[in-house]
């Protein structure tokens, strides 16, 4: 097991016109499972390719264990990476490929490197398929297989590159459930990439959100969706993502009053208000995820009333398509129906509310002890 710290990390392809990590600073504890998420093209997997010795940092430095790796070849680095295409050889039986790396990397007799891969074939399930090839087996005993072949050099570093995208979702969830367990029975430090913020939140014992190159936050996943440090991490973590609505900001008293145009007002006090105040800011980006929409088909006149444009049923709950801004959407019990058209009456709590300047930077709106905000 190894700690794993990247310094100032930055990777420029084309001539330095394209910019796919920058600047990027992270530590990975010993025994810790981190996943790194973010949209297509926003250098997850250049940063796990730059820490496998794939790809070489136009400048930074990558650490593996205290020890400087960052121009050590691939070989020589006590890693073992997981594809999303499983990157079998296919010509070689089960055995064979699992074998591969250790025949490759260690002085192990032939008996040995037989007896560690019926050992982890059966830790995986897999012991029947050891002289199948990869085109007789299924997708998910690929995937087994791939994981099986990093399981048995028994590195200080397991990287996944998005090793579940290429399965349907019974067998998503299923591996999800293996690849935790395996790493929690193993104990060996874990960076998993993926586009998934659900197997991002699910999965790691910290979450790092990267956009552009840069990154956005890290922390704990509760921590991360509970105290988004900026815009994009409110409305790329959580699903249905987070509502949000343009509102003016006015100061009253030792509080503010948002407006969102004629629609309605809504008075932040006590500290939260204090904050904003201070802010000295006259519009914002107001945050509230559905599930913290409350609902009701009772109009008293305390609330803000809404047009329900859609509902849309998912079995446990119903997803309501509200007239308050694009795409703003409530998540409500499966037993309130209200039909397109009804007028319905929206209810926020403070305490749920997320405030971001205009340009979706963070007002002051989380406990700062609770995340690590990162700007470019």
């Amino acid at each position: 097991m190894a700690t794993v710290t990247l310094q100032s990390l930055r990777k420029e392809f084309d001539n330095s016109r394209i910019v796919a990590v920058n600047d990027l600073s992270l530590e990975v504890e010993d025994g810790e499972f981190l996943t790194v998420v973010g949209p297509s093209g926003c250098g997850k997997s250049t940063t796990l390719r730059m820490i496998a010795g794939l790809e070489k940092p136009t400048s930074g430095q990558i650490h593996i264990g205290g020890e400087d790796v960052t121009d050590v070849h691939a070989r020589n680095r006590d890693v073992a990476m997981v594809f999303q295409n499983y990157a079998l050889y296919p010509h070689k039986t089960v055995e064979q490929n699992m074998a591969f790396g250790l025949r490759m990397s260690t002085d192990l007799s032939k008996a040995e490197r037989e007896e560690k891969v019926y050992e982890t074939a059966e830790m995986m399930d897999i012991e029947e398929l050891l002289d199948d090839r990869p085109s007789e087996l299924s997708g998910g005993q690929k995937q087994r297989v791939a994981l099986g072949r990093a399981i048995v050099r028994e590195p200080d570093v397991f990287l996944f590159d998005e090793p579940l995208s290429n399965l349907d979702a019974k067998l998503r969830t299923t591996m999800r459930t293996e690849i935790q367990r395996l790493q929690d029975e193993l104990g060996t430090t874990a960076i998993y990439v993926t586009h998934d913020q659900e197997e991002a939140m699910t999965m790691g014992d910290r979450i790092a959100i990267l956009d552009g190159g840069v990154l956005q936050q890290t922390g704990p996943p509760k921590s991360v969706y509970g105290n988004p440090a900026n815009e994009f991490v409110g409305t790329f973590v959580g699903s249905p993502a987070m509502n949000m609505l343009d509102v003016s900001v006015a100061n009253e008293g030792d509080g503010v009053v948002l407006t969102n145009g004629d629609r309605f007002t809504y008075a932040l006090d006590g500290d939260r208000g204090r904050r904003v105040a201070d802010a000295d800011l006259s519009d914002a980006r107001l945050g509230i995820r559905p599930e913290n929409v409350t609902v009701s088909e009772h109009l008293s006149g305390e609330g803000v009333e809404a047009v329900v444009d859609v509902v849309e049923p998912i079995g446990s709950d119903n997803y309501l398509y509200l007239d308050l801004g694009k795409n703003f959407i409530a998540r409500v019990d499966a037993d309130l129906e209200p039909t397109r058209g009804d007028t319905v009456e929206v209810e926020f709590d403070q305490s749920d509310l997320h405030l971001f300047a205009p340009d979706g930077e963070s007002v002051l709106f989380t406990d700062e002890t609770d995340q690590q905000a990162v700007t470019a």
